[in-house]
This record gives C-alpha cells, structure tokens and sequence, in this order.
C-alpha cells in the first residue's frame, strides 16, 4: 500500500474504490522474485477489466526496471465478435507502446464442458507463446472474487482442504512459472485503476450467462455482500498456508523414503513411508504414483488407503493410478513403475523438436535424415526385438533396468521395427545412423514440485485490517 495510506484509519469502501498504486504493486510481486536484471513478463489478456489492469500496472513495472512485458490475447473463438475484440484489445495496447499477440484457438469445440475446455487450450496457448518468446514469467489476473468464487464453488462440491485453497499465488509448469499477484485485490480497485489511466475495457458477455456455474456462484457473492467475499478469501488463504505446511512436510518425507531412476520408475521406502504421520504418508504416496502415472489428478479416497495399508503389512503388489507397485525386495524396498497397458499411445516426433509422450517423457530429436519415427513404449515386442539383435542385453538390462519396469520404457520405433531403445543403450544395428535423440523423464507432475503457495503482501488484504473498526460495505 502506498505510504500515505492507514488501511486502519480509511473508511473500507474508500479503499476499494482507490486504484492500485505503482508501489503497492511492487509490493505484490515481492513475493516472487528474484526476477532478471531487465524482467521479461508475459501478461494473459482477456480485454476485461482485471487483465487490461494487470496489463498495465505490470508494463510500468517492467519498464522502471528497464524490461519489456508481451500481452498475451487468446481469441477462444466462440463468439462470432472475439476476432474483433481481440484485435481492438492489441490496437489499445499497442497505442501505449505494449506489444501484443494474438492467440487464436483451433480445432473442434467440445459439445459440453466448454468452459473448462477453453481454460484448458488458453493455458496451453499462453505457454507455448512464453516458450517461443523465451519468457519464464506468465502473469494471470485472477483477483479476490475470483479466489472467493472457486471456494465457494468447491464447498458446494465437498472438496477437501487442499481443494478450499483454491488457486495458488504460483505455479510452476514446464517452460514458464504462472504468477497470479492479484489474488488479495477487488475487482473494485482495478476498476478504478484503469478509470485513473483513461482506459477501457471490454465486458464478454459469457460473464452473465447464468448457464455457467461460476456465473451463478458471482451473482450468490453479489448477492451475499463484500463480507462473505473477504471471508471466502481469507479462507482460502488459511487454507493455502495449511496446504503449504502439509507440502513441505510431504516433500521431506519423499526425500528420505523415494529414489527415482532416469527411466522413469522409482524405488519405495515403504516401511520409513508408514511410519510418518499418515497424512503425510498419504499425501507423498499420492504425489509418487501422480508423477510416475502422468495423471492430471492425485489418486485419492479408499484406494489409496487401501494401498497404505498394503506397504504397511509390506503386502504384496498392487495397481493405482496407472502404476505398478511391487513386493518388498531383498533391501526391504518396493518397485513402483508405470503400468505397461496404461501407456498412451505412440506419437510422431518432431523433426528438430521437442515431442512429450506419456506425460512422462520428452524426446529432443535432431535434424537428420527424413525418417518418419514413433514415440511409444518399448513392449515386450520391442524387448523381443532388442535383444534378438543383442543378445547380451538380457545380462545388461537385468542389472539396470528390473523386469517389471521394461515394457513401459520410452523407445522410437518405425512402424512396427524397433528404432533405438536409449535407456537400454539399443539402436537398431541396421539403422545406418545413431538417431539424433535424446529421451528425458520430465514428467509432467515432478515428484516434488513447488509447493503451493498462497501467501500474498498483507498490506493488501485492506479488509482483514480495516474490519477491526468497520463493517465491509
């Protein structure tokens, strides 16, 4: 907040009505630094009036720092006006010196779900346009309603805690980090803050159709008043600390009771795992097989229970979430690999390029000789092939690789011949050349990502302060 102003001292609905100031919001991107010596940001625009604001405020950031934001525009394309908003929203930004891109959607529109869908294929756009221009940093303007809309959302579906945290401050993906510095601020104050700089916005009239159901939970906010929103928000906020404390504890554990091998499978601790507290224990096994199965959702309920109870008695294997866990070994260990039957099916490499198969693993293919090339599991098709052309792999691949984990490693293939095996050490020996390629696990769910964070600069959270001597109006 600016000097010059005592949230303790203002009446709250001055506060709310007063645009956000260059300090206050340099106050809200504290949090995530370090940035670079000269920040690059990218900045999601919907024309609406949180993300025109962001806009904004982030360039005259940037540029104090001598940096450069991208305005990012997504023309989901499902209104007959969105190519026009879209270009009308660059024009604007333009004329203040911000470069902006248009993203447009392709492809079909789902039949139902189209909401979720749209925010699926925004995100992807968004991303892949922050790898292209080489920008870690991808700022979203989600605000204070919108946080109070989605706990109130997941109370009425039954989440449980790490649900009612609703959406983190940050989070990482694999070619950019999401930075949502808004999450503490009205919808009230960007408003004003665009009235003070003399810009428009444009309003997509999706945000009234009463067919959606966040539509339905604003307009039960609305009707609620501003108390319920500041208290939907601050629930969120206890509940994102409590997420961050129950994260770290569970990456400890992991660290201690987890070894992952480059193929993509892991050795499991299971007796050291049972004995931490069984929240703990719960949610890192949890974390283990979402990251070695590539779901986009932790497994979670009786299941995981049951499979707890398992390593406990130290049981022998089960499947959950596309894994395989295995029997103790010798050492006391478990297995834990991919299920071979679960893998998604082969994709095309690109040529020079990066390809993610399983959203497990990434293979970086060279330019070389125009070979077309596939990137699925290796099979015991595959396996048969390998050591039919190298016997003496059976000997090698036993010490390295256990049996169990084999058919779901990653391999190239050229219709049904087996190209190169990288984690076996296999290329085809009448290949004629060692393809250019490299296969990485990266898997789309690390084993231990950036814990969810929630917390955001209090001088913000002008409601929390001011309700010691008034009530939210």
């Amino acid at each position: 907040m600016a000097a010059d102003v005592d949230p303790l001292t203002m009446p709250v609905a001055a506060s709310l009505s007063k645009p956000v100031t260059a300090a206050e919001f340099e106050n809200l991107l504290a949090p995530f630094a370090p940035f670079e010596l000269h920040p690059g940001l990218a900045v999601g625009v919907s024309g609406g009036p949180d993300s025109v604001a962001l806009t904004l405020l982030a360039d005259a950031w940037s540029r104090a720092r001598g940096g450069r934001i991208l305005a990012l525009i997504v023309d989901h394309g499902l209104r007959s006006a969105s190519p026009a908003e879209a270009a009308l929203v660059a024009g604007r930004l333009a004329a203040r010196g911000i470069e902006a891109r248009i993203l447009p959607w392709r492809g079909v529109r789902p039949a139902s779900g189209v909401q979720a869908a749209a925010r699926a294929a925004r995100h992807a756009l968004l991303e892949a346009a922050c790898r292209e221009a080489g920008i870690p940093h991808l700022l979203l303007a989600h605000q204070r309603e919108d946080q109070a809309e989605t706990v109130f959302l997941r109370r009425k579906a039954g989440s449980g805690p790490d649900g009612l945290a609703a959406m983190a401050a940050v989070v990482e993906r694999r070619h950019c980090r999401l930075l949502r510095p808004l999450l503490a601020v009205p919808r009230s104050r960007l408003i004003a803050t665009l009235k003070a700089a003399g810009e428009s916005w444009i309003e997509d009239p999706s945000n009234t159709d009463t067919e959606f159901a966040r539509v339905r939970a604003r307009n039960d906010l609305v009707g609620a008043g501003g108390e319920a929103v500041a208290r939907l928000a601050e629930g969120a906020r206890d509940a994102g600390m409590a997420r961050e404390r129950a994260e770290e504890r569970a990456a400890k554990l992991l660290a201690r009771t987890v070894s992952i091998h480059p193929a993509g499978f892991a050795w499991l601790d299971g007796a050291a795992l049972v004995r931490a507290r069984r929240e703990d224990g719960l949610r890192a096994l949890a974390a283990l097989l979402r990251c070695l199965g590539g779901g986009a959702y932790p497994p979670q309920g009786a299941a995981l229970n049951r499979l707890l109870a398992t390593l406990a008695g130290g049981g022998t294997g089960r499947t959950l979430a596309g894994c395989r866990i295995g029997a103790p070994g010798r050492d006391g260990r478990h297995l834990v690999c991919r299920e071979s039957g679960r893998t998604a099916p082969p994709v095309a490499t690109a040529r020079a390029g990066e390809t993610v198969w399983d959203n497990r693993f990434v293979a970086f293919v060279a330019d070389g000789p125009d070979q077309s090339l596939c990137l699925g599991r290796l099979g015991w098709e595959g396996w048969a092939q390998a050591v039919a052309a190298r016997p003496e792999l059976r000997e090698e691949a036993t010490r390295a690789i256990p049996v169990a984990a084999r058919a779901s490693l990653p391999a190239l293939w050229e219709g049904e011949r087996l190209v190169a095996a990288p984690h076996l050490g296999f290329v085809a020996p009448d290949q004629g050349f060692a393809p250019a390629v490299r296969i990485a696990f990266r898997p789309r769910n690390p084993l231990m990502p950036a814990p969810f964070r929630s917390a955001l600069p209090e001088p913000l959270l002008m409601e929390s302060a001011a309700k010691a001597k008034f009530a939210v109006v």
